[in-house]
């Protein structure tokens, strides 16, 4: 096995390691690494976006979920979360804000609710690319039907993201309830891809049971279904839920993967997630800092923000809305970033 910098050294030349490879970068973590890490994934993130951080304006539509998720504070059986749900119209005031505040994509994201039917969506999103026909939307709604995907990406929706949650089928099966199953998940990730979607996935790092065999299985999926965004934040437990009494996962474990991440394809899109700030004030720039390159801040309304909560001491408000794009412009303006006014897409593959 060669040594870690070695490793390093590959994957920038290649964009490949072997899963025995990824596990020996996991296990061998240190500060030198991560600092080695992250140097060369902001050299190769900058050789394609340059500066741009890229904002999504994040619309949290339905607190009503079908599923219940062992670790998700919206779980179904969960009789504390305060549920609620955006009407079309409420969605488009969101949009028009965002719209007038400088974001040109918006992010439509939910727990599975029924109630948000194609027949619904399906003149929702024809109305907003009616209204806004530069800006990209994505949706983060769950696992659908094929069809029901085909008539979204029909009616205007361009991106989805579908976080997979885990590459491993004994660690989802431990994670999620018998009527849910990891090959689902695969098949609707692959049929969003054959659509023509752009296609986010993502995991958490460190939630039960996960261990450095697990996550180099993340990356090595990762690096095989090639996504045009991949979404990774640190577990945070929701004291209503089985979990609630494990440990969060790691700022820094997180930034690590990042960097990992970056190498593998430099033209993925790589958020610097809420949860990164919710566990460390300054979480958000050191994602960036470590290759990410996109921020979502919140366009929903004040009133249901708290009651979107996945995870306990979600931030939502002050720098987090998206009311305060100044205040976050500053933020990545401070550490040599710039908050762009783009839709954001994926670069071409070098």
């Amino acid at each position: 096995m060669s040594e870690p910098l070695e490793l390093i050294e590959k994957l920038e030349r290649t964009h490949s390691l072997s899963l025995a490879e990824y596990e020996a970068l996991l296990r061998n973590r240190s500060e030198a690494l991560s600092a080695e890490l992250r140097a060369r994934a902001d050299r190769v993130r900058k050789a394609v976006y340059g500066n741009a951080v890229f904002t999504r304006g994040l619309v949290e539509i339905s607190s009503f979920c079908k599923n219940d998720c062992l670790y998700c504070g919206i779980r179904r059986s969960n009789g504390q979360a305060e549920r609620y749900r955006l009407t079309p119209e409420d969605i488009l005031v969101c949009c028009r804000e965002g719209w007038e505040l400088g974001f040109r994509t918006f992010v439509l994201q939910g727990g599975e609710d029924p109630w948000f039917s194609d027949e619904r969506l399906c003149p929702l999103l024809r109305q907003i690319k009616a209204e806004f026909p530069a800006c990209a939307v994505t949706l983060s709604l769950g696992e659908r039907s094929r069809e029901s995907y085909q008539r979204l990406f029909d009616a205007g929706a361009d991106r989805y993201l579908l976080r997979h949650e885990t590459a491993d089928p004994d660690h989802y099966r431990a994670l999620h309830p018998p009527e849910l199953s990891w090959e689902h998940r695969m098949e609707c990730l692959r049929e969003l891809k054959e659509i023509g979607y752009q296609v986010g996935c993502g995991f958490m790092v460190g939630s039960p049971g996960q261990t450095e065999k697990e996550l180099a299985k993340e990356l090595k999926f990762v690096e095989t279904f090639r996504p045009a965004m991949c979404g990774i934040g640190p577990f945070i437990p929701h004291k209503d839920t089985p979990f609630r009494n494990q440990p969060a996962g790691s700022v820094d474990l997180t930034c690590y993967l990042l960097s990992i991440l970056r190498l593998i394809q430099p033209n993925l899109l790589l958020p610097a997630t809420t949860a990164l700030g919710t566990l460390d004030p300054l979480g958000r720039e050191k994602g960036i800092l470590a290759g990410a390159n996109v921020v979502m801040p919140n366009l929903s309304p004040v009133e249901v923000r708290k009651k979107y909560m996945l995870y306990d001491n979600k931030i939502c408000t002050g720098e987090e809305s998206a009311q305060c794009r100044g205040c976050l412009a500053a933020r990545v303006a401070s550490i040599g970033y710039e908050l762009v006014t783009d839709r954001g897409d994926p670069a071409s593959p070098a």
